[in-house]
C-alpha cells in the first residue's frame, strides 16, 4: 500500500512539473491605448481608478499578473477569465465599438453593478482591494447612467 501511495505522489508530482510547460497567454500590451474608453467618454478621475482597480485585469488588454498566476494550472484558469471577460467587455477596445453597442455595453455595466455579479468573488477573493464598496458602486452607477442614454463625448 504505501509503495501505491509513493509511486501516485510521484506521478501527480511528475504531472505538476509538466504542465509548468504548457504556454501562458500575455495580456500585456500598453495600458491606455487609443480605443479606451476614457478617449471615447469623458471618464472621472475616481471613476477610471475604480475601473482600473476592479476591472482592467479581466476587461482590457493588460492584465497584471500577480506571482501566482505562473504556476499552472492557476495560469490556465486566469487565462480564461481574462479571455471571457475581454470578450465580453474590453475597455480597452471600447472605441471600435459602435455607438450603440458602447450604450449597451455601459447599461450591461450598470446590470452587473445593481446584480453585484461583477467584479467576480473568485477574483475579489485574492484581490481585495477589488471589492467595490457601496460608495464606488454609487460612484459607477451615476457616471454609467449619465452616459449609456447620452451622445458620445469625446475628449
Amino acid at each position: 500500500m504505501k509503495r501505491v501511495i509513493k509511486i501516485s505522489l510521484i506521478i501527480i508530482f511528475g504531472l505538476f512539473i509538466i504542465i509548468q510547460f504548457i504556454p501562458r497567454d500575455h495580456n500585456e500590451s500598453e495600458p491606455m491605448p487609443a480605443n479606451d474608453i476614457s478617449k471615447v467618454y469623458a471618464v472621472p478621475v475616481n471613476v477610471g481608478a475604480i475601473l482600473k482597480t476592479s476591472c482592467y485585469d479581466c476587461h482590457s488588454n493588460h492584465t497584471e499578473y500577480p506571482l501566482y498566476s505562473w504556476f499552472q494550472p492557476i495560469r490556465l484558469m486566469m487565462d480564461g477569465h481574462v479571455s471571457k471577460g475581454k470578450e465580453e467587455l474590453n475597455f480597452n477596445e471600447f472605441g471600435i465599438y459602435s455607438s450603440r453597442k458602447q450604450r449597451s455595453k455601459l447599461r450591461a455595466i450598470g446590470e452587473s453593478l445593481e446584480e453585484g455579479s461583477m467584479p467576480l468573488s473568485s477574483y475579489t477573493l485574492i484581490h481585495r482591494n477589488a471589492i467595490l464598496s457601496t460608495k464606488d458602486k454609487a460612484t459607477l452607477m451615476n457616471w454609467v447612467k449619465q452616459n449609456s442614454d447620452s451622445p458620445l463625448l469625446k475628449n
